[in-house]
């Protein structure tokens, strides 16, 4: 499920999390100043829409961040971005049920006609949950395959 993503949450979620290494090289070490940074010039940014992803059974446990991002309002669209805390929550549907979520919250309740979506290259279990989400494979450049979702 989907929850309000408060700054607490988002706390709790990167004092859990991993850094993926399907996503980056890079290791994460918490910093608290560093994620208040975070909160507020992303999750607080208003062209942007946040959400914490719950498990229903659990809600007050924090298993990933999901947003919609890069919103224009004129041209009806925005790009989608998600991240799980760690490996334990990967490959059990939590992750393509919260796109499926968000998605629906994109184009009912933000009035989105496309969401785009980027991909690092060698994250190839993103790549196939947005194809099996019905997003169109768009182009790739030196660091990222993008991803295309229409309204049809």
């Amino acid at each position: 499920m989907l929850v309000p993503y408060t700054i607490e949450r988002c706390h709790a979620f990167y004092k859990d999390y991993v850094a993926d290494p399907a996503m980056t090289y890079d290791t994460f070490n918490y910093d608290k100043e560093k994620v208040d940074r975070y909160y507020h010039s992303k999750v607080l940014d208003t062209s942007r829409f946040f959400f914490g992803i719950c498990h229903i059974d659990d809600i007050d446990k924090t298993i990933g961040e999901i947003q919609i991002k890069r919103i224009d309002k004129e041209k009806l669209c925005g790009t989608l971005s998600i991240h799980l805390v760690n490996d334990a929550f990967k490959g059990n549907g939590y992750g393509i049920e919260a796109q499926r979520l968000l998605i629906d919250y994109a184009i009912n309740t933000l009035g989105l006609k496309i969401i785009y979506a980027d991909v690092v290259h060698r994250n190839h279990r993103s790549k196939h949950i947005l194809e099996k989400l019905g997003f169109e494979y768009l182009y790739d450049d030196d660091a990222l395959a993008y991803y295309k979702f229409s309204i049809k």
